[in-house]
This record gives structure tokens, sequence and C-alpha cells, in this order.
């Protein structure tokens, strides 16, 4: 039995790669929002849905129209998918599963392209997408090779299935799924009950407890210089303001990218330490992990949270555990949402109905258990999955 993996690598391109990858992702925002376009105009009139293949087959006959011969110097499977992409999110609309599609923004949506899966190739260093060199001798094919910011990353003896290169405002990314086998069910240690929070990020039921890195001296440091190039970028902006609409200058559109960076810096310094919180939970081989399904965006709800939720990145945490879980083969339980965890008591299954947020020790009127309230709460998750496996 296999199963996809999906690796992301990013990419180190020269100068003129770089023009040419906004080329792609331009091209696949121009081919979306023109089939859109005649999907909204057919409708309009009264006609039936137009097929992928049928638009396809338009925008052939449109590429050959005076104008717009700077179509040909582009992929034909990147506006080819990007058609499709169009199609696929009007059938949901119609489906009642998705809004109704938009049309793409060069200021707003994120750039992006899809690339061949068969036509790509991969070394330890570098890889191959199609048609970026612009001409066909064999000194100019070497612009069809980009760097790899991490060598033996990606395997280079395998199927390759939907890659897609994205921009995330300063570097760009490669995205593919590999092929490889399924991992066989962890049959190792003993289970382990994960209670996630805002204080500590994770608590498990063996005593582990993960800390909270917004707390740390070097989060808060970045998150300080970022919060002043913010009020700096805003005075930038009400002095060059003509009017009611502002004027974008050269040193706000540098003050911009400082403040981009800074930002993702911080993202990443988050997304990694989750990173390795669940691979060392990972490691430990358990038989299950039980996790709670917490309501994340109403929490967001709550003005006096929502920042600190945000920052925990909490639905990232559930997400990065899931995929982390599948690959290692170790069953992850989803404790219902309304499950009591908090208000259990671990040991006598007495139920505290009056506790609150404030209160951070659990005493139990019932037995007397005195006992951290996130670590009761992992040990009431980790029963929870015991239970789940014995019925």
């Amino acid at each position: 039995m296999t199963m996809i993996k999906t690796l992301r690598v990013m990419l180190i391109p020269n100068k003129k790669q770089n023009t040419r990858l906004f080329q792609f992702a331009g091209s696949a925002r121009f081919a979306f929002n023109w089939a859109l376009a005649q999907e909204k105009k057919n409708f309009d009139e009264g006609g039936k849905f137009i097929s992928d293949y049928e638009l396809r087959r338009l925008f052939t006959q449109f590429k050959q129209q005076t104008g717009n011969e700077w179509l040909y110097t582009i992929s034909n499977n990147v506006c080819k998918q990007a058609i499709k992409d169009a199609v696929i999110a009007y059938q949901k609309f119609f489906k009642g599963l998705a809004q109704h599609p938009k049309f793409k923004s060069r200021k707003r949506n994120k750039p992006g392209f899809y690339a061949d899966p068969v036509k790509i190739k991969f070394s330890s260093t570098h890889v191959k997408l199609e048609n970026i060199a612009q001409s066909k001798k064999k000194n100019r094919q070497s612009a069809n090779w980009f760097r790899l910011a991490e060598h033996n990353r990606i395997p280079t003896e395998c199927s390759y299935s939907n890659p897609h290169i994205t921009f995330d405002g300063l570097n760009w990314f490669l995205t593919v799924g590999i092929e490889c086998e399924a991992p066989k069910p962890a049959a190792g240690a003993d289970g382990i009950g994960i209670d996630v929070g805002v204080k500590d990020l994770a608590i498990c039921s063996t005593g582990h407890v993960y800390k909270n890195i917004n707390k740390t001296s070097r989060v808060r440091r970045l998150k300080k210089k970022a919060r002043r190039l913010q009020r700096k970028l805003s005075r930038k902006y009400i002095k060059n303001k003509k009017g009611e609409s502002y004027r974008k200058t050269r040193n706000i559109i540098k003050s911009e990218k400082q403040l981009l960076r800074r930002t993702h810096r911080l993202t990443n310094i988050r997304t990694n330490h989750i990173h390795q919180v669940t691979t060392e939970i990972v490691k430990r081989e358990p038989s299950f992990i039980v996790m709670e399904d917490l309501n994340v965006s109403g929490m967001m709800k709550n003005r006096y949270l929502a920042r600190a939720v945000q920052e925990q990145k909490l639905a990232e945490f559930y997400r990065i555990m899931q995929y982390k879980s599948d690959w290692n083969g170790i069953r992850l339980i989803t404790a219902d949402r309304f499950y009591a965890s908090s208000k259990l008591c671990s040991v006598c299954g007495h139920k505290k109905k009056d506790l609150k947020l404030k209160d951070r020790i659990y005493r139990c009127p019932e037995c007397g258990t005195v006992i951290d309230r996130d670590l009761n709460a992992s040990l009431n998750l980790y029963h929870y999955g015991k239970s789940i496996l014995t019925h």
C-alpha cells in the first residue's frame, strides 16, 4: 500500500529566472480569469456549463489572435491547469460546496502556477522546470535548472504528483507530492493524551510540558521590532497621502519588505517550534495519540485571547500532528469538542461544573486530588483514547 507525501522546498532563482517565474504566475492568473469570465458570460446568456475541454480549445484560438502571441512563451501546462482550476471552482459553487469563485488580483492573490509532473526533474541540488529558457539552444538550457535551498530534500528516483510553485512575498517555494510506502501501524509504547493551550503549547499525559515559544525573550524582541516598523510604515503612508489616496514611494516599498521579513521570521520561528515538538512526540512511537477538537475560530472571537491563540498556531499544531501520525503509522484520536476534559477528575471521574478559566490547579471535592489543570486534562484525554480502543 502506498501513500502520497507532500514536500516543500525553497528555490534560489537568479534575476532572469525570477522574472520568468513571475511571468508564469501572471499567465496562470490571466488564464484563470479568462476562463471564469467565459463561464460567467455564458451563464448570463442562458447557456450551458462549458467543459474544461471546450474552454482549452477556445483558449487555443484566443492565443492565435493578434496581440496574444506572448502566451506562446509560457508553458502550455501552466494555462491548461489554471483553466481546469477555474472549472473546478465553478463546479463546486453550483454543487453548494463553495462560494462563487472570484477573479484573481495581482495585489491580493499569492502568485503561483502548476508544473508538469512528467517533465519536472530533480537532482540532489537542482530542479528542472519546463520552458523557463526561451531559447532551444543547448547553451541556454541551463536556465531551466533552479537551485534548491536544501540538498537531497526530494528523492530523484520516484514519481511526482501535483507540483506547484508559489511566491510568499519574499521567496519562491516548490511543493510536490511523492509516492512512498505506507507505514505499518505502530505497536510501541503506550498512548499519549495531549492538551494544547495558551499558557503552554502542549502538555502530555506522560508529564512532558512544551513551553509557549511566544513568551521567550527572542520572540518578544522580534515582536517589538515589528511593531516599531509598523508604526514607521504608517507614518510614511500618512506623510505621502494625496487627498483620499496614498502614494506608495520606494521608501515605503523598502519598509514594507523589512516588515514582511520580520513577520516571516516570527512565523518561521513559531512553525519550527511546532515541528520540533510534534517530531519529539512522534519519535516516542506511541500506539495512539489523543487530542481535543478545539473550536479555534470560536476562540478567536474572544478579544482578550484572540492574539494569543493566533500566535500559538493551535490549528497548525493539530494539522502537523495529524500528518506526522499518518506518516509513522500512529493512530490519532480526536476527542469530541464538548468532552469536558478539564472539568473531569482524572482519578475518580467527578465533574467539577464550576471550574473557571483562571483556576490553574484542579482540586477534586470528591477524592481530594490536587493536580495541575492542564495535566489533568491530558490524562482525561488519554483515558478517552483507551476507552475508544477497548470498545
